[in-house]
């Protein structure tokens, strides 16, 4: 078992006192958790350390050729005030897959998660108490060679950092609506679409601001080769309720394996629902929308874990979604995940670790 160093912070910062202000990802804790890589050393170095600004060179890689990689999990506060995990494990995995597209040397899961775990020993308590809000978890790699050339850098910081956030839905959960993108795309198979790489959401954020400007919450992005078949909406995965079965793109490579989308997934083969994973066109729920048979859409993702869709504009035609309305398969979904993720209801799954 590796040794992981713990620096406590001399001065602490002061916690939420109004947690109905706390927002998403704009507060910090007092401590983070680091690593360092080298040639030499390979990873090394595992501390828990005051929370502090990262000192970079101009010339960092990072900033230059975009060796970025992260992933994003939550720490929940049950009734009882007991805190839990969901599916972090996971996360770790993943997160070395991206690493491993990326040219980013994989690390040992069981010394990310020792760590983290020590963090959250720390400051676990920033964890806030109001219904639907978590203590978020971002990990993150980046390259940190200070060199001007387009390889794979030779020394990297690893980093997790906490930050307590408030409700996704701070007004309830509220169905939105969606723009097909059909100029820009995100991924291609055989790219970075499977990775949580930086260059993956700053790629989707120009279709992003030009659906707002339309009036639209979201991006329906559809294949980077066809621009036919259905990938993500936004930064989450997506699923459809038509005629009763449960149907969400299949994974091809430019598509990310969604933690939340594989749990729903789960859980609905669990309910008896047909679940299908296969390629599905954007014809094909335009079809689906005129004829009534599509009963239900929404996101799955961890910041919102599913976000209803009560319209979708498709080439100027405008279909509405169940009347605009929260869909009962949606609200069981979302009832459900977040009833295992803060202990309401039993984890069947073992998907839970409780921290205390």
């Amino acid at each position: 078992m590796t040794t992981i160093s713990v620096e406590r912070a001399k001065a602490l910062k002061s916690k939420p006192q109004d947690e109905t202000k706390m927002g998403f990802g704009q507060l910090f804790t007092d401590h983070m958790f680091s690593m360092n890589y080298s040639p030499d050393q390979g990873w090394h170095n595992p501390r828990v350390e005051p929370y502090h600004m990262l000192e970079m060179d101009p010339a960092t890689m990072v900033l230059h050729y975009g060796q970025a990689i992260f992933e994003g999990l939550k720490c929940y506060r049950r009734a009882d005030q007991g805190l839990q995990l969901f599916r972090p494990r996971d996360n770790f995995h993943r997160l070395n897959l991206s690493a491993d597209r990326l040219s980013i040397p994989m690390f040992n899961e069981d010394t990310a998660m020792d760590g983290f775990l020590k963090l959250l020993e720390l400051d676990g308590e920033w964890t806030p108490h109001l219904d639907g809000s978590s203590l978020y978890v971002r990990p993150t790699i980046i390259a940190i060679d200070p060199f001007l050339g387009v390889r794979a850098s030779n020394t990297y910081l690893f980093f997790i950092i906490l930050s307590p956030s408030g409700s996704y839905y701070a007004g309830g959960l509220q169905p939105v609506s969606i723009y097909v993108e059909d100029q820009y795309v995100r991924a291609v198979r055989g790219g970075l679409g499977f990775t949580k790489a930086a260059a993956n959401y700053a790629a989707s954020i120009k279709a992003a601001d030009i659906a707002k400007q339309k009036g639209f919450a979201q991006v329906l992005w559809l294949d980077g080769v066809d621009q036919k078949y259905i990938e993500e909406v936004g930064s989450m995965n997506i699923m459809f309720v038509i005629d009763g079965k449960l149907v969400t793109p299949e994974l091809n490579g430019s598509i990310l394996a969604g933690i939340t989308r594989d749990s729903i997934l789960t859980l609905a083969r669990d309910m008896g629902m047909t679940v299908e994973e296969r390629r599905v066109s954007i014809e094909e729920i335009a079809s689906a929308a005129r004829s009534d048979k599509l009963q239900e859409a929404f996101g799955t993702g961890t910041a919102a874990v599913v976000s209803p869709v009560g319209e979708l504009c498709y080439e100027g035609e405008v279909f509405s979604i169940n009347g605009k309305q929260i869909g009962p398969v949606t609200q069981k979904m979302y009832d459900t995940l977040t009833g295992i993720q803060y202990g309401r209801i039993s984890d069947p799954h073992g998907w839970i670790l409780p921290l205390k």
